[in-house]
């Protein structure tokens, strides 16, 4: 279950614990008020660092298989940021790898409409096993455009609603656009050499609206 409630403006506050897994960092925010989970994708963050986090989208009773534990509640968001640095909405790649394949922005995006019958990046991001090899489609402005890499060309999309969406295409784009994305979600694919994706489309009708 999934909703977007929480701290509008997000919240700040110092790392009680934190983990990765499956290409997600997990922290234990702790707030001054309360403690928080937030997951983004992966980042370096440390035990006791003051951090800022943006809002996001809230899961409760959210199972993580790759860390074999369950949330009351946990907030999918855009980044984890050292507190006092200018958030961006590009945050850490969607996987990892060499650094044309990771995800970059200047300004954050702005909230864009969800497709009709679609989804969210968010709740892309956050979807269980159920989705995988799935169509669907997603509305998203393009943060980074890399062509040519492994015989597709790759991008990332955000809308806003917390997070970044890997996606390959043989179509080309340029960063700015405004997209529809249908394709087929794939989970955990690990093209070797360090790429490595919990969540992706590939090989994506896009089409620039």
């Amino acid at each position: 279950m999934s909703d977007r409630t929480g701290n509008a403006e997000g919240w700040n506050g110092t790392v009680a614990e934190t983990m990765d897994s499956g290409g997600y960092t997990y922290v234990l925010l702790d707030t001054g008020s309360e403690k928080i989970w937030v997951a983004a994708t992966q980042t370096l963050v440390k035990v006791g660092q003051r951090v800022s986090v943006p809002p996001g989208m809230a899961m409760r009773n959210f199972a993580s298989k790759t860390l074999n534990r369950s949330f009351d509640q946990i907030y999918f968001v855009g980044g984890i940021y050292p507190e006092g640095v200018v958030q961006t909405a590009g945050g850490s790649a969607q996987g990892t790898g060499s650094a044309g394949m990771t995800a970059s922005a200047d300004t954050p995006v702005e909230r864009v409409p969800k497709a009709e019958g679609g989804y969210t990046v968010a709740e892309i991001l956050a979807a269980d096993a159920t989705l995988d090899g799935q169509p669907l489609k997603v509305r998203g402005r393009v943060v980074k455009f890399t062509p040519n890499i492994m015989g597709v060309n790759w991008m990332h999309i955000q809308d806003g609603s917390g997070g970044d969406l890997t996606v390959t295409t043989h179509g080309s784009l340029a960063k700015g656009d405004l997209v529809l994305v249908e394709g087929l979600l794939s989970r955990n694919r690990d093209f070797g050499a360090g790429y490595s994706y919990p969540v992706m489309i590939e090989k994506a009708q896009v089409t620039k609206e």
